[in-house]
């Protein structure tokens, strides 16, 4: 049973059969964070966790990654809460973002939402630092 889901979260993630003997050393950061993703699914959990998943991947290995976890979490149907600094990466891989200030929510909605009616100047300097959030101005 744990080598069928194995292969099941393998094929789902695009990993390797070749990488499953290999050390951690031995893998490149995105064939690691494929790793991560089919350890934190192995028990198939209602809903998943990911904090900063990308953020120490090159840029052409993030970029092939959002496509995939976007793929990936649309063929789960699953509840994922994702943590990221980067708006751009939550508007492609999410349905509603909420953005946080010292632990609160400060705003909450779609990414258009964000755009067109920012909560509060909190809020809009920080669409200005996103310079690949498309609208944010900066």
């Amino acid at each position: 049973r744990i080598d069928a889901r194995l292969e099941t979260l393998r094929a789902l993630t695009h990993f390797p059969a070749s990488g499953l003997v290999r050390y951690p050393a031995e893998l490149s950061g995105g064939q690691n964070q494929r790793v991560a993703l089919m350890r934190a699914l192995m028990l198939d959990p209602e809903a998943l966790l990911l904090d900063e998943p990308l953020g120490a991947l090159d840029p052409m290995i993030r970029h092939e990654l959002q496509e995939e976890l976007a793929e990936i979490f649309a063929r789960l149907g699953k509840t994922v809460v994702l943590v990221t600094h980067d708006l751009a990466e939550a508007a492609f891989l999410g349905d509603t973002l909420v953005l946080m200030r010292a632990g609160r929510i400060v705003q909450q909605g779609s990414a258009e939402a964000l755009r067109s009616s920012p909560a509060d100047a909190f809020v809009e300097r920080f669409l200005r630092a996103q310079r690949g959030f498309a609208g944010a101005k900066g």
